[in-house]
C-alpha cells in the first residue's frame, strides 16, 4: 500500500499574477487561432463562420459563459468570423461583458431574435456561404435562418475549431496542470475525513467545497463518489449510501481553473481490500501503465500513434485477464475548455490519424463487475512528441490506498 499523500505534496493554487498572465496569453493567441480558422474557411470556400459552441466562443472571441449559461444567454456570445472581422452577438445583459472581453470584435445587438436580424447581419458582413456549427444549432433555428435570408447558404460543419483546440498552447497546458493540482490537493485534504458511515453525498459535497476553496473557480463536472457495488457505474451519482468497510470507494472529479479543466479518478479501499478488488486494481493499473509506456516509446521512435492504437494497447491487458467485456468505454478523451474534447483514445477513433502535439488527454481504463465492484484509474497526460516529452499532470498516487479507518 502507498503512503498517504498530503496537500503539501502538490502545487499550490494559482496566484493573481498567474491568472493575469494566462489572460494575456489568450489575448495574444487569439489572432493566431482566428487566422488558422480563416485558412480553413478559405480552403472550404465559405465567407463566414457562425459559432455557437460555448467553448469555441471563448477560444476565438474571449467571451466567457459559465457551464450551462448558454441556455439562458440566448444568442449572446454567438459569433461570426469573416476574412477580416469578428462579430459577437450580445443583448443588454451582456454588452458590458462583451466590450471588456472582446475589445477587437464588433458587438451586434441580439436578444432571442436572431432570425429577425439575420438578413441585416449577413448583409453587413457581405457573406453568401456561412459555415455553421450544425451539431449545436437547433433544427428550428436553422429553418428560420434559411427563411429569413434565403439567399444565404448555410453550410453544416463540425470539428473545425475543435480540431484547432486539440493542439494546446503552453498557457493552456499550464492551466490544465493547475486544475490537476487543485484536484490532487483536494483529495489529499479529504482523506482524513473519510469515515465509516458517512454517505457518498456527504463526502462528495466536502470534496466539492475543498476544491472550490482551494483554487478552483468552478467544478469541471459534478463530483462522483461511489461506494462498493455502485463503483460499477462508470458515470454514477453519489447518493445516501453509507461507506462500509471492505468495499471500494471510487472518486471521479475535476476542477476548473481560468476556464480549463482537470479530470481524475481514484479507486480507494475502505479497510483491508479483498483479494478480488486488489487484483482488479492491479489489472487496471497495469493497463494504464502499458498505454503510457507506449506513448513514451513513441517519443523515442519518432512515431505518432493514433488514439485507436493506444486504446488497443490498454484494452489488450484487460482482455488477457478475460475481462475485456467489463471495459466498455474508451480509454481516454482530450480535455481543455471542455471536459470531453478531441483527441479521442477509443475503439471509434481513427486508426490512421496520429495524436496531435502538444495535447493533453485522459488515460482511464476501468473494470466494472455489475452488482459487485468497479475500479477505474484516470490521469491526465501531456503528450508532446514535438517537444520530446510525456508527462502525467495528475500526480495523486495510483498505488492501492486504504482509507476510512482513522
Amino acid at each position: 500500500m502507498s503512503g498517504v499523500p498530503v496537500p503539501a505534496d502538490f502545487a499550490p493554487p494559482p496566484t493573481a499574477p498567474d491568472l493575469a498572465r494566462w489572460e494575456s496569453a489568450d489575448r495574444d493567441a487569439r489572432p493566431i487561432r482566428l487566422e488558422r480558422l480563416r485558412e480553413r474557411m478559405a480552403s472550404e470556400g465559405v465567407d463566414a463562420y457562425f459559432g455557437l459552441r460555448r467553448e469555441n466562443i471563448r477560444y476565438l472571441t474571449g467571451f466567457a459563459l459559465a457551464e450551462g449559461e448558454e441556455k439562458a444567454a440566448g444568442d449572446s456570445g454567438r459569433f461570426l468570423v469573416t476574412a477580416d472581422e469578428v462579430v459577437v452577438l450580445a443583448d443588454s445583459r451582456y454588452t458590458i461583458q462583451a466590450a471588456r472581453q472582446c475589445p477587437d470584435a464588433r458587438i451586434a445587438f441580439a436578444y432571442r431574435d436572431l432570425p429577425s436580424r439575420w438578413s441585416e447581419l449577413t448583409t453587413s458582413i457581405g457573406a453568401r456561404r456561412i459555415a455553421v456549427e450544425a451539431a449545436v444549432m437547433p433544427h428550428a433555428l436553422w429553418a428560420r435562418l434559411e427563411t429569413a435570408a434565403p439567399e444565404i447558404e448555410l453550410v453544416p460543419i463540425e470539428g473545425w475549431v475543435e480540431t484547432l483546440r486539440a493542439t494546446k498552447e503552453p498557457a493552456e497546458l499550464e492551466r490544465v496542470a493547475a486544475a490537476c493540482a487543485v484536484a490532487d490537493r483536494a483529495l489529499a485534504a479529504l482523506l482524513p475525513t473519510i469515515q465509516l458511515g458517512r454517505t457518498e453525498r456527504e463526502v462528495a459535497l466536502e470534496l466539492e467545497w475543498t476544491m472550490r476553496t482551494g483554487g478552483a473557480e468552478a467544478l469541471a463536472f459534478d463530483v462522483a463518489v461511489l461506494a462498493g457495488p455502485e463503483a460499477a457505474l462508470p458515470h454514477g451519482s453519489p447518493g445516501d449510501r453509507p461507506i462500509v468497510e471492505g468495499a471500494v470507494l471510487l472518486f471521479d472529479f475535476g476542477a476548473q481553473v481560468a476556464g480549463y479543466r482537470s479530470d481524475m479518478t481514484r479507486t480507494l479501499f475502505v479497510g483491508e481490500p479483498t483479494p478480488r478488488d486488489l487484483e482488479i486494481h492491479d489489472l487496471v493499473r497495469r493497463a494504464q501503465a502499458a498505454a503510457i509506456a507506449a506513448l513514451e516509446r513513441s517519443i523515442a521512435s519518432g512515431d505518432r500513434p493514433s488514439g485507436w492504437a493506444i486504446d488497443a494497447i490498454a484494452r489488450a491487458v484487460i482482455e488477457e485477464a478475460d475481462l475485456g467485456e467489463r471495459f466498455g468505454h474508451g480509454l481516454g478523451h482530450g480535455i481543455g475548455l471542455a471536459t470531453h474534447e478531441l483527441p479521442s483514445l477509443s475503439r471509434t477513433a481513427s486508426e490512421d490519424a496520429g495524436l496531435p502535439s502538444p495535447t493533453v488527454f485522459s488515460v482511464e481504463p476501468g473494470v466494472y463487475l455489475v452488482g459487485e465492484t468497479g475500479v477505474r484509474i484516470e490521469d491526465l497526460v501531456l503528450f508532446d512528441p514535438d517537444g520530446g516529452r510525456v508527462e502525467r499532470l495528475t500526480l495523486f498516487p495510483r498505488e492501492p490506498l486504504v482509507v476510512g479507518l482513522g
